[in-house]
């Protein structure tokens, strides 16, 4: 399957550095087909489904401390913030769908066909680093989510979380499709376990919708900005980029101009309304801390385990945090089944290398697992909210990595053709680019830099230091 790939117009790979190794993901591309004179529906029912393995990545365990605090410390406030991440989201997927369709590349691949060697593996590097976060934070969520509805202790939640390498490789041999269907099941129980925990909690309509009003004390109040800035950069996941770029070309749609921009259009329906499910989801934690925890008093609760303890007392309703538990262990179970196909789109995409598939997904693991279980057993387990920032922390440092290429790819005539970004277009994923960047430089020097160093460069600019 090493065939040379062209763009639409049939033009020379002169445009690119190398030229196109293997497509991507081969066990499945193309391996869906498109009706071609199909209804409008049963074409976007061709087309649903790998919005849904993106959304994923919007709503992993990772997003939950940041949800949780910020409903708890700032009610509905917040919301403002979540629809506008959200959005941010709904515009970089769009652009790896653009990248996947109009190049026949993946955003790794098309690294790899652009830039330098050394850059390449500078930035595999990160990418294998930002996935192992990742990893983390749904190994650590799983395992929470094991230890509060079984009391299995969190050591061996982790191992246990090991264990779902056998339902990939699974899945996988069945088809894509399948994989599209158990990630949909998963997304469907958390999203049925929040409706309920929203009618037991009976949040205030005029304060959600309120809440969904951008507010100046978003950026005048530290502590509000401080937990909006943790949440736009926990919203965007970097090997998201990496996956929606490869899975829109599981569809065999026609392989002409038209076919790519229908192809495009009907993949962006599906990833929009994908993500508006997933804000849905992280609207909805928030909005039960506030209903729950802010109202009652309890303002500094930003861990799981307490939300978990205390939403059953403050409600009055049994099953509320038996629900809470039940989508926090489908919430880390999904989002280890995209980030498989992450793992292995990037490195074969960037190094054009393939293992095979237990063994990276057992190495991709071991990463995760190593750090989880030595920290627990050494620490605690009262350290597992600490292992879930450092795990967005090292998200945040690849974020940037990831949105640059994105944005100076699909902005090239050259490699694009005429589905290059028009200006508009440009100015909105530059500027939203230009936001998750800052925003996320700005979180990593708060973390990294000594007290001494931000009281005088705070004071300097008249803000008080964060908490």
């Amino acid at each position: 399957m090493n065939r040379p790939r062209s763009n639409f117009a049939g033009e020379t790979l002169r445009i690119w550095r190398r030229s196109g190794g293997e497509v991507s993901l081969p066990e499945v591309h193309r391996s869906v087909v498109v009706p071609v004179t199909a209804s409008f529906w049963r074409k976007l029912l061709a087309f649903s489904g790998p919005g849904f393995l993106v959304a994923v990545g919007y709503m992993d365990p990772g997003n939950w401390a940041t949800d949780l605090a910020g409903g708890a410390q700032f009610g509905y406030s917040l919301l403002a913030v979540i629809m506008v991440s959200n959005l941010m989201a709904i515009l970089l997927q769009h652009l790896c769908i653009k990248l996947g369709v109009a190049t026949g590349r993946d955003l790794a691949q098309a690294c790899r066909d652009h830039y330098s060697t050394p850059t390449v593996w500078f930035l595999w590097i990160l990418c294998e680093l930002a996935i192992a976060a990742c990893d983390l934070a749904e190994v650590v969520g799983s395992a929470i989510g094991l230890q509060l509805l079984f009391g299995i202790p969190l050591v061996w939640g982790c191992i246990i979380t090991a264990l779902d390498v056998l339902l990939v490789l699974y899945l996988q041999t069945k088809g894509f499709r399948y994989v599209e269907a158990i990630v949909i099941t998963l997304i469907a129980t958390i999203g049925g376990c929040f409706a309920a925990e929203l009618i037991f909690s009976k949040p205030s309509p005029t304060g959600v919708l309120l809440g969904f009003i951008p507010s100046p004390d978003i950026v005048t109040n530290q502590g509000m900005l401080y937990v909006s800035i943790g949440i736009l950069g926990a919203t965007v996941m970097p090997h998201n980029l990496y996956l929606h770029s490869s899975i829109v070309q599981t569809r065999k749609f026609e392989q002409t101009p038209v076919g790519r921009r229908e192809a495009i259009k009907f993949a962006t329906i599906d990833s929009s309304g994908a993500l508006m499910f997933a804000l849905f989801i992280n609207g909805a934690i928030l909005i039960l801390a506030a209903a729950v925890l802010h109202w009652s008093g309890h303002r500094d609760v930003a861990e799981v385990q307490e939300a978990y303890k205390l939403l059953s007392p403050l409600l009055g309703v049994g099953v509320a945090s038996v629900l809470f538990a039940v989508a926090l262990l489908a919430s880390g179970q999904n989002s280890t089944l995209t980030g498989t196909l992450a793992g292995q789109i990037v490195m074969e995409g960037f190094l054009n290398f393939r293992i095979t598939p237990w063994l990276r997904r057992l190495i991709t693991r071991l990463i995760a697992i190593v750090p989880a279980v030595l920290v627990i057993a050494i620490f605690g387990e009262g350290k597992t909210t600490d292992l879930l920032v450092a795990s967005q922390v090292v998200l945040s440092m690849q974020l940037g990595f990831a949105v640059w290429p994105l944005m100076r790819f699909t902005g090239e005539k050259a490699k694009m053709g005429k589905f290059a970004n028009r200006l508009w277009v440009k100015m909105l994923g530059w500027t939203t680019a230009g936001i998750i960047i800052v925003l996320n430089v700005k979180l990593l020097f708060d973390i990294f830099m000594p007290d001494a160093v931000l009281k005088a460069f705070y004071g300097s600019i008249g803000l008080p230091m964060p908490n």
